[in-house]
């Protein structure tokens, strides 16, 4: 190991990839003999190694407390643990889906929340794929526009959320739900409210069902050009309804929602007008 004075021969911007960028182990004292530096320089990075440091820590604490209701079910010898989150209940059109995945005991991602809170599209991806690198299994189900227009958005986001439990690959002996009760469940389970903010596991199927179904609306923006599904992934944006009056529904939109029903029966009134 390399002492402090041998480490401050190098420049402060490899100091700074190192400490700041790379997150690399700081050696003790290092901190100090950059804050006593009389460069300006020196002195921020001194400052910037200090803000990660605390960012650090933070990030530590939170990631902890999401793992308050798994902590209390390992206490109790419960360890396959399965969380479960759907996505796509307030979209005009494509389906609702859902995800399950097991993580390994006391598994901690950096930047891991609420999919609802990671706004940048290439994180949730980033986010994603260490998931499913990392996971002892995971699963996702989706239920169809027609199984939202027969059963109801609700009840088809339940049996999207079967689905997924039904598809892992290991059969957890708890699932932690948000705000939910899974029909038929093959295990114990706990509904939390707000839970893809308040649990490490529901969170990680909250990013894995909005990917998932992200990526189908991509697919659907290719097939249906001109209904912009990538960008709005058919959320009632404004955009969206404006496309949705000028070009009319597609077999992709549910209509048992109020807005496409809306459009639905204007076209169908304004065929009756050149009747006859």
């Amino acid at each position: 190991m390399p002492s402090v004075d041998q480490i401050l021969n190098a420049s402060l911007q490899d100091l700074k990839k190192r400490f700041v960028d790379q997150e690399q182990s700081v050696p003790r004292g290092l901190i100090n003999a950059l804050a006593s530096d009389p460069r300006q320089g020196a002195q921020h990075l001194a400052s910037s190694i200090l803000r990660r440091r605390r960012e650090n820590l933070r990030e530590g604490w939170r990631l902890r407390g999401m793992l308050r209701f798994e902590r209390v079910l390992w206490s109790q010898g419960i360890n396959r643990i399965a969380g479960v989150d759907e996505a796509g209940m307030a979209p005009l059109a494509g389906p609702v889906v859902a995800a399950a995945v097991i993580l390994p005991r006391d598994y901690r991602l950096r930047g891991l929340n609420d999919s609802k809170k990671i706004l940048d599209a290439d994180r949730r991806s980033w986010l994603a794929e260490q998931i499913k690198r990392d996971a002892v299994c995971w699963s996702v189900g989706r239920s169809e526009v027609e199984e939202i227009d027969r059963l109801n958005i609700y009840r088809a986001g339940l049996l999207a959320m079967q689905r997924a439990v039904e598809g892992l690959a290991v059969e957890p002996d708890y699932v932690l739900v948000d705000a939910r009760r899974i029909p038929r469940c093959p295990c114990p389970q706990h509904g939390i409210i707000r839970g893809d903010a308040l649990s490490m596991s529901i969170a990680a199927a909250s990013i894995l069902a909005k990917t998932t179904r992200d990526a189908i609306m991509i697919e659907l923006d290719r097939l249906y050009q001109g209904y912009r599904f990538a960008s709005h992934k058919g959320y009632p944006t404004p955009e969206h309804c404006r496309i949705l009056k000028e070009r009319g529904a597609l077999p992709i939109h549910r209509r048992s929602f109020a807005p496409v029903r809306e459009v639905l029966d204007l076209g169908l009134r304004q065929r009756h007008l050149f009747e006859g």
